[in-house]
């Protein structure tokens, strides 16, 4: 059965089997005050849901009940986990305060990779890895966000890593999309506005969106369409007003989706190839907004559900 997923801060993980109309805590037996920063779930394992928690990596069995998988990620908060879209059991996390591990065999047991970030920075004290991408041209490319350290890329599954910050102007990066463009075309969503790289990260343009605010935090392709984005802005974090902002090229122009009225800055967009049409969008402070239409026209949701960090949709 479909699910829409939400991990929250101060409610743990809610499931809704109706679209977004009603909720349950999902992960039995988590205690529901933990805070979820990430989730991840692949096609291949139906009703298995992974959680980037303030307590360490999550898994929800097809059962619904929460496990706790160790890792070396234990004691730092997980604010990223990814699947590889070939292989379920490559499973990719990254923390705060900063780093990276990787497991090969389902999370049986990681290892830590090696990339070189920052040891502080600005307002947050230490760096923490915001977003994992899988690269959809070449399996073995990976691509990681970092606020506040750029964006860094690896061109064998996570061995090596190369640190792109050419064209910055604060490398507080929230989110990074991938997107093939008759070649690889990468958009950055930042503290600081949208960037976009034509030349695989070596340098980054800034593109100045026609909003009063440039704080941006998810950018998302549509599922069946890459070249139809979503990104979500706003007045900060977690703000008080935003605009969810769709391109129909790749990224080059934006329209104002109209989702309606944001109650802080629109946060995360889920999309799934299984119907790519439905559309969900969080706000950070609860609010959901779904499209049946590829996100022509949008309606709130009843329920608001404090303070979301995560969505997923997974059939």
């Amino acid at each position: 059965m479909a699910k829409l997923y939400a991990g929250t801060v101060g409610w743990g993980v809610l499931a809704s089997d109706d679209l977004g109309e009603s909720w349950d805590f999902a992960f039995r037996g988590l205690y529901t005050e933990c805070r979820i920063w990430a989730l991840s779930a692949h096609d291949q394992q139906a009703g298995v849901v992974w959680a980037g928690s303030d307590s360490g990596l999550l898994r929800q069995d097809a059962e619904g009940n929460a496990i706790h998988v160790p890792s070396p990620a234990d004691g730092a908060r997980i604010w990223s986990v990814a699947q590889s879209p070939k292989d379920p059991n490559t499973i990719l996390i990254g923390t705060h305060p900063g780093a990276l591990y990787r497991s090969d065999d389902g999370g049986d047991s990681f290892r830590q990779l090696p990339i070189d970030l920052v040891d502080s920075c600005p307002f947050i004290g230490k760096p923490r890895v915001t977003r994992i991408r899988f690269d959809p041209i070449d399996d073995d490319t990976i691509w990681v966000s970092v606020e506040i350290d750029a964006v860094h890329r690896s061109r064998d599954g996570g061995e090596s890593w190369q640190k792109l910050d050419n064209g910055f102007r604060f490398p507080d990066i929230h989110d990074i999309a991938v997107v093939n463009d008759n070649g690889r075309k990468l958009l950055a969503a930042t503290a600081v506005g949208l960037y976009s790289s034509n030349d695989d990260g070596e340098s980054w343009n800034w593109h100045k969106l026609d909003s009063e605010w440039q704080y941006c935090r998810g950018i998302k392709p549509k599922a069946d369409n890459r070249g139809v984005l979503f990104l979500c802005n706003g007045d900060g974090p977690p703000g008080s007003r935003g605009i969810l902002w769709r391109s129909r090229d790749y990224g080059e122009s934006w329209q104002d989706a109209k989702i309606g009225n944001a109650n802080s800055t629109p946060w995360m967009v889920a999309t799934h190839p299984a119907d790519p049409n439905l559309i969900f969008c969080c706000t950070n402070l609860g609010q959901i907004f779904r499209s049946s239409d590829g996100g022509e026209t949008w309606q709130k949701l009843p329920r608001e559900l404090g303070e979301i960090r995560t969505l997923l949709w997974h059939p």
